[in-house]
């Protein structure tokens, strides 16, 4: 990365499918490396009304990354090399509740991991690190997507605990009956570690998840068919527009100052000898 490169600095970031570097107008696209290897693709860095912006696509600009071999760290790195303070994280989802439908939105609150074997730190030591991820989302942006959401007049659920499991296979029937039980609202694959990591460089982060499907059917509900890598990408790019519309909005309405707590995450998390 240049010197030229270095001195872009974009304020907000988005991860999502490569479908949103439109969003951007006239971007210009730049290659970042990392102490962690290469980010998903090029970053695309633009404005939107003057707000400076940098795009990565999650899985990679022809979707070649599947969720459980995402460059986490290397994307988020990325990011905050660029100067990002605030990250907006849509992602596909499946409903584990029925009255939790395709099409809705719904802006997490919590998660629950059942990843394995992803690397999701960026504190290894030697300096032992705790990040307090009591509530993983900016409460901030959080505020933002809803109140965006609802002027737009979408279909959102305000909180939810999100799911995440490993991937890139979809649920067995006991398993999403193990999680629709516990009253945990969506399920997908790529909150975890994206949002922990974010916090533990004090960039805040909102997740917007798009329901497309319901999972593997819920249990009891029939004529709800088990979740298909077809619905769920035919749903997401139905609502392809409403997604973008919604975080183009949100950009416009993000203070310009922090009032959040998440840049402070690593006052005390740091255990001195």
């Amino acid at each position: 990365m240049n010197d030229f490169h270095l001195n872009e600095k974009a304020k907000v970031g988005v991860l999502g499918g490569s479908g949103f570097y439109s969003m951007i107008d006239n971007a210009q696209e730049i290659e970042i490396d990392t102490p962690y290897g290469k980010p998903s693709g090029k970053i695309a860095l633009g404005e939107i009304d003057g707000v400076k912006v940098a795009f990565l696509p999650r899985h990679g600009k022809k979707h070649e990354y599947p969720p459980h071999k995402i460059p986490y760290k290397a994307n988020i790195w990325a990011l905050h090399r660029l100067g990002v303070e605030r990250i907006i994280g849509p992602c596909a989802a499946g409903s584990l509740q029925p009255h939790i439908k395709p099409g809705d939105f719904v802006i997490s609150d919590q998660f629950i991991n059942f990843t394995d074997g992803r690397t999701h730190t960026f504190y290894d030591g030697p300096i032992t690190t705790h990040i307090s991820v009591a509530d993983p989302y900016c409460q901030e942006l959080r505020e933002v997507a809803v109140n965006t959401t609802k002027k737009l007049g979408i279909s959102v659920h305000n909180t939810g605990t999100i799911v995440i499991i490993e991937g890139p296979r979809f649920s067995t029937r006991a398993e999403s009956k193990f999680f629709t039980s516990n009253g945990w609202e969506v399920i997908g694959m790529t909150q975890y570690p994206e949002c922990t990591l974010a916090r533990e460089l004090g960039i805040c982060y909102v997740n917007i998840s798009l329901v497309t499907d319901y999972d593997v059917g819920l249990e009891g509900k029939p004529g709800l068919k088990p979740v298909s890598s077809a619905e769920v990408v035919k749903v997401f790019k139905d609502n392809n527009d409403r997604v973008k519309n919604l975080i183009l909005n949100m950009i416009l309405k993000i203070p310009k100052s922090r009032s959040c707590s998440c840049s402070k995450a690593l006052d005390d998390a740091v255990i001195q000898a």
